[in-house]
């Protein structure tokens, strides 16, 4: 899968002027506080908006050009389009909902794919309700569902849950976190929350003020000190596997780095996960510490330090190939000496997994 994007739009005093590249499948987030474009950038990308000027590519078709006079019209792209809010028939039932979006394609899909479909998403006790009586979350997988079955090659969601509040929000994700898994359906993801990028996205693209910010991995950017206020660093989030369990009862998570201990999962050797480690979590110290009833002590070597307001600093440190955050006051940085290049240890405190593979949190 391949998506090159450059829009310009000028509206009022704001002017969008955005280009990027996405090549990979998964979840690609479109970051950025409010007003910075990202709205308008997932509208041009669908076709709802026309630039004054750009280019889209999807897979090596011209969906945009605007030199060539070249522009493919929705019903043509084959994207599928979330909305924030679901934007049900409220006449009609789940079922009829869903079999709209069927009907979209151009073509009759067969039963299975649709069932398939429901069965991903938990629709199958919905189906006969009207979205009267969805709650919100319910709502959200109704419209997920409606956009798969358009058979797009690129769905695209504009922050599907800013208008549910938490206890809808933590129903919905592991949703979004299964069709990701499952789908394998190209997606851009529209969101100003780093905890939906933290545990949603693979890439990552930063908006301000219309313009591309910065663009990468979601695991080299959330653990980004430099960028500032673009993007709050709350630590690192990386990749890792369920290894063996011990005798002692704890259980090994394998990383580009060495393995962490954590508390049993009820998930078999070899599960894919992703972990958080916050940098308020992370102690620093010269030497390795001993008798302490930290579980994981990390050699790792400092490779950045940045301001983090008038008391504290972020040391970014590198542990294998992974990057890890640790936030200590400016007088435990000028007792402990530290510069990039430093060897050190770090100890962590508390690793955050994603909630369906195991306990949200603990002291490890």
């Amino acid at each position: 899968m391949s998506l090159d994007v450059t829009l310009r739009r000028r509206l009022g005093d704001f002017r969008l002027d955005a280009a990027f590249r996405v090549e990979r499948p998964g979840v690609t987030a479109l970051f950025g506080p409010s007003g910075a474009g990202k709205t308008t950038v997932v509208n041009g990308i669908a076709g709802l908006m026309r630039p004054d000027a750009g280019r889209i590519v999807l897979d090596g078709e011209i969906l945009l050009d605007t030199s060539a006079r070249i522009f493919v019209p929705v019903q043509l792209r084959r994207t599928g389009y979330v909305f924030q809010d679901a934007r049900l028939f409220p006449h009609m039932s789940v079922e009829k909902n869903l079999r709209f979006g069927w009907r979209r394609t151009g073509r009759r899909a067969a039963q299975p794919e649709f069932d398939a479909i429901v069965d991903l998403l938990g629709l199958e006790a919905l189906l006969g309700r009207r979205p009267g009586r969805l709650s919100g979350g319910e709502k959200s997988r109704v419209a997920l569902g409606r956009a798969l079955l358009a058979a797009p090659r690129l769905l695209l969601l504009d922050e599907p849950l800013a208008a549910l509040d938490a206890a809808r929000k933590a129903e919905i994700l592991p949703w979004l976190e299964r069709l990701r898994d499952h789908a394998r359906l190209p997606m851009i993801y529209v969101t100003h929350s780093v905890d939906e990028v933290a545990r949603l996205a693979d890439a990552m693209i930063v908006l301000e003020a219309g313009r591309v910010a910065a663009q990468g991995s979601v695991f080299d950017l959330l653990s980004a000190p430099e960028l500032g206020a673009l993007v709050p660093v709350q630590g690192a989030v990386f990749p890792a596997r369920i290894g063996g369990e011990r005798p002692d009862g704890l259980m090994e998570l394998a990383f580009d780095g060495g393995v962490l201990l954590v508390s049993r999962l009820a998930k078999p050797a070899g599960t894919p996960l992703r972990v958080r480690i916050r940098s308020d979590e992370v102690m620093l110290s010269l030497v390795r510490p001993e008798k302490i009833s930290a579980n994981n002590i990390l050699p790792a070597e400092v490779i950045a330090i940045h301001a983090a307001g008038e008391t504290n600093v972020d040391v970014q440190l590198l542990c294998g190939k992974t990057k890890l955050v640790s936030r200590i006051t400016r007088a435990s940085l000028t007792r402990l000496c530290l510069e990039p290049g430093a060897g050190i240890f770090a100890i962590v405190k508390s690793v955050t997994i994603d909630p369906q593979l195991g306990p949200p949190s603990g002291k490890h």
